[in-house]
């Protein structure tokens, strides 16, 4: 059996944003403690390689953001079982198979700085400790005994598969609309935080209003989060991001400050985004130019600005519950995704 190394509990952020996630942290800390058991428990396998290679990304610092978010619901609603500790545990692992997978998929070699799963395993070994990650994720599902619950994740599941798809069309494509842009986001990242808030609600059986407002917060956050992400790429502090700024540029992603610099250009800083963008080539002093044509055009803070409308609209979709701890922990999550970039 491989050796499993203790989950890294050093996972709160910067100081300048740690208080806006301290009350959620307060809320679920006893139930988080059960969820990072089952996670060390679910990891294991006889086969050395999978214990091994996903313990390097799960033990890598994540802040768990999405298991918190599915704890924070159900408390919200009053959820008095502990199905939800299995659901959050379910989350984070179709999550940490996404990651494995979108690593692949993007050449990346950093991750929470750290070298990634694939460049130590190698890509087949990555995609399949994937694919046992999700395959753990649906046995858990089925633990839990929540039709309801079992329809939401695995509907997530297939909507983020098609949203790696997605994004793999486009890649390196300048013609990328924001709209087109904004669906990929809807269904590679906003889909898990939107079941992982309506599951909370869901398990509970919660009427309807209830688990679509949970949904929507989670899907308005899932946007706000990705965009501040697309933001940071470009303007972030990289002992922060656990990556190098520019990653995506020089990965060739196409992300919303690109669309919106392409968009507002000239033709001669079109044909440099063509360059380094669509053919690739990319030569020193790139990304300084590419940095500047953003902030001439105001892309990142074009960026910003729509972060900052979807995180308003999920603190509106909380609106229907009581104030209370839980609530309130939901509601400072907004900020501190947003607030990230500062």
């Amino acid at each position: 059996m491989g050796i499993v190394v203790p989950l890294n509990e050093s996972r709160e952020p910067a100081n300048g944003q740690a208080e806006l996630l301290a009350g959620l942290m307060t809320l679920v800390e006893d139930d988080m403690g059960a969820v990072n058991r089952i996670i060390l428990d679910k990891a294991l396998s006889d086969v050395d390689i999978i214990p091994d290679l996903a313990h390097h990304l799960i033990d890598s610092g994540g802040k768990r953001l999405r298991p918190m978010l599915t704890i924070a619901a159900a408390k919200l609603v009053g959820y008095e079982g502990v199905g939800h500790i299995t659901l959050a545990a379910t989350v984070e692992f179709m999550h940490t198979a996404t990651l494995l997978h979108d690593d692949v998929v993007d050449d990346s070699d950093m991750r929470r700085g750290k070298k990634t799963a694939r460049l130590l395993w190698g890509n087949q070994a990555s995609v399949l400790v994937g694919d046992f990650l999700l395959g753990q994720a649906f046995r858990m599902m089925v633990t839990v005994g929540s039709m309801p619950a079992l329809r939401i994740l695995s509907n997530a599941a297939a909507v983020i598969a098609e949203g790696e798809v997605m994004q793999l069309a486009a890649a390196k494509d300048l013609t990328t609309t924001e709209d087109a842009h904004l669906a990929i986001i809807n269904a590679k990242t906003a889909a898990l935080f939107s079941a992982a808030g309506e599951v909370g609600a869901a398990i509970a059986e919660r009427p309807a209003q209830e688990q679509a407002a949970l949904r929507s917060y989670g899907k308005m956050l899932g946007i706000a989060f990705q965009l501040v992400d697309d933001a940071l790429d470009y303007s972030g502090d990289s002992a922060k991001l656990g990556k190098s700024v520019g990653d995506d540029f020089r990965e060739g992603k196409i992300t919303l400050p690109v669309i919106l610099a392409y968009r507002r250009g000239d033709e001669t800083e079109r044909a440099f985004w063509s360059r380094v963008i669509a053919e690739g080539d990319i030569q020193d002093g790139d990304l300084e130019r590419a940095m500047s044509l953003m902030q001439s055009h105001k892309a990142i803070e074009a960026t910003l600005e729509r972060a900052r409308h979807y995180g308003t609209i999920a603190k509106d979709e909380l609106a229907i519950f009581p104030d209370c701890e839980a609530k309130t922990a939901l509601m400072d999550v907004v900020d501190f995704c947003i607030g990230r970039v500062n």
